[in-house]
């Protein structure tokens, strides 16, 4: 038997796990930060998990699923309970004062919904092999993360901001539709270590790490606006270098 195919599903079932925790500390009195972490955690063996079916050529179609549900999870609806956490901070009922103010209080589960628009869209989209088409659901989870991170160190004074309705409201719908929308983004999956082929990688990865120690939890939402940006940078320099 060879261990070695094993080895991505259990890291995919390491970040499955930690989604669920999530998803439980969402649900404690003073989780959310905690729910934070956890998805935090995750996308460390949600690229370990990719990286180590390319290495030891270990891909399946089991593993392929397997990392689809566990992202929907981790990715998808522990996110949506985090702001649907920051929207009621003690439980209280979503329904408002007329269908208005529900629905208002509803759209933290758009994240859910879309998030699994957006994983279905890449199973079978040959286009995002090696590339994205939309932001990918790690990215925008990391993104959602940081709010709470951010509001609990009440950095640069705007946890009043975090905390409104109307602007996780917009949050549920902007990201929601990034998700799904035909913007193409560049790939952190590195098949080799030169810089060569991996300079816009190499870029974001560097300027990254500075925006973490300078804003420490408000760059990890600078990280996400930085990805799609670089993105659409290249894009559009390649489309001005090709030949018309």
């Amino acid at each position: 038997m060879q261990i070695k195919k094993y080895i991505p599903n259990f890291l995919t079932s390491i970040n499955l796990i930690l989604g669920c925790l999530s998803v439980f500390a969402s649900f404690q009195p003073n989780g959310i930060i905690d729910a934070s972490y956890f998805i935090l955690f995750a996308t460390i063996f949600d690229f370990a998990d990719g990286f180590a079916a390319r290495k030891l050529n270990a891909q399946s179609a089991m593993g392929k699923e397997l990392d689809s549900m566990a992202d929907l999870i981790t990715f998808g609806v522990a996110p949506g309970l985090i702001l649907f956490r920051l929207m009621h901070p003690e439980f209280l009922s979503f329904y408002g004062k007329d269908i208005f103010e529900t629905i208002i209080k509803s759209t933290p589960a758009l994240i859910p919904l879309f998030s699994a628009l957006r994983l279905a869209k890449f199973n079978i989209d040959p286009r995002q092999s090696d590339s994205f088409i939309g932001l990918p659901t790690p990215a925008n989870a990391i993104f959602i993360c940081s709010l709470p991170l951010i509001q609990h160190q009440n950095l640069w004074g705007i946890s009043e901001i975090i905390q409104s309705n109307w602007f996780i409201a917009l949050i549920c719908v902007v990201n929601s539709l990034l998700l799904v929308v035909e913007l193409p983004l560049f790939s952190l999956k590195i098949k080799h270590f030169a810089w060569k082929g991996n300079e816009l990688r190499y870029t974001f990865i560097f300027i990254s790490l500075i925006l973490i120690v300078l804003f420490k939890f408000m760059g990890l939402a600078m990280i996400i606006l930085l990805y799609i940006l670089l993105s659409i940078f290249d894009r559009w320099v390649l489309k001005i270098q090709s030949p018309s």
